[in-house]
């Protein structure tokens, strides 16, 4: 379960084609990374995908049925996202952000259950945040609510969680927490992780998969050793990159790049 695909995925505005033709397999219970150069087509190929905005062509398909033929509901217990900006009503407890998670399991009046409230719980411990359960949303640090939202992604009960640049705006220390946050999550609950982050580091070290973008077209796709290239670096974000070995994880590792200059 939890299969995705795109099959000749177009995506844009009008005339103007941001997504071209592009056709994914995203690999069920791995970690899948997006990367590219700004304005890529990398959030858009996300949003298209988790059906925040419409495509133009083609097909997004999950487990074989076409996601825009999906029930809202039905969808949202299959996969949740997290945006690349967040916002909370000012003054809300974590414990009330974490619920909105159980939005696709409430019916009537959406008073939660007994089941929604184990959900609500579960969560706070897995991503390390019960000691701040009654406390607000915006007096955290930043940090430590995007392992709130995590939370919310996760009380959803979804097989697949989709990230947008989750660790944009954190501290050295904060985006390893986030990220091994990530790994747990794949490794221990079997979650399917999709993400778009502008390190190619912490691209390479937590994916099993990466999928490197440029001007809305597809250039390589598979193992970040097969994505993480001296020649794909070129191609992608025109610089020459010395690729090493790291030797903590044996991943791939940019140990440093120049810009290539037209002469």
């Amino acid at each position: 379960m939890g299969h995705l695909l795109t099959k000749e995925l177009y995506v844009g505005y009008q005339d103007h084609i941001i997504v071209d033709n592009m056709n994914l397999q995203f690999k069920s219970n791995e970690i899948t990374t997006i990367i590219g150069p700004n304005g890529c087509g990398k959030s858009t190929l996300l949003k298209a995908i988790t059906r925040i905005i419409p495509h133009m062509r083609g097909s997004v398909l999950l487990d074989g049925q076409s996601i825009a033929k999906e029930n809202t509901k039905e969808l949202a217990r299959k996969m949740a996202i997290l945006p690349q900006t967040q916002d909370a009503p000012a003054g809300l407890t974590v414990h009330e952000l974490i619920s909105y998670g159980r939005f696709p399991y409430q019916k009537g009046f959406g008073k939660l259950s007994l089941r929604d409230y184990e959900i609500i719980d579960w969560a706070l411990e897995v991503t390390n945040t019960a000691e701040f359960k009654f406390r607000s949303v915006d007096s955290l640090s930043g940090g430590q609510r995007q392992r709130v939202w995590i939370a919310m992604a996760l009380a959803q009960e979804t097989e697949i969680i989709f990230l947008d640049e989750p660790t944009t705006y954190l501290d050295m220390a904060h985006q390893l927490e986030v990220l091994e946050l990530l790994k747990d999550l794949n490794e221990k609950q079997d979650r399917t992780i999709i993400m778009v982050l502008h390190d190619l580091n912490h691209a390479a070290r937590f994916s099993h998969n990466m999928i490197a973008l440029k001007d809305g077209l597809l250039i390589k796709e598979g193992k970040s050793e097969d994505v993480m290239k001296k020649e794909i670096l070129r191609e992608v974000f025109n610089i020459d990159a010395e690729i090493v070995k790291d030797p903590r994880t044996g991943k791939p590792l940019c140990m440093t790049y120049d810009l290539i200059r037209d002469k």
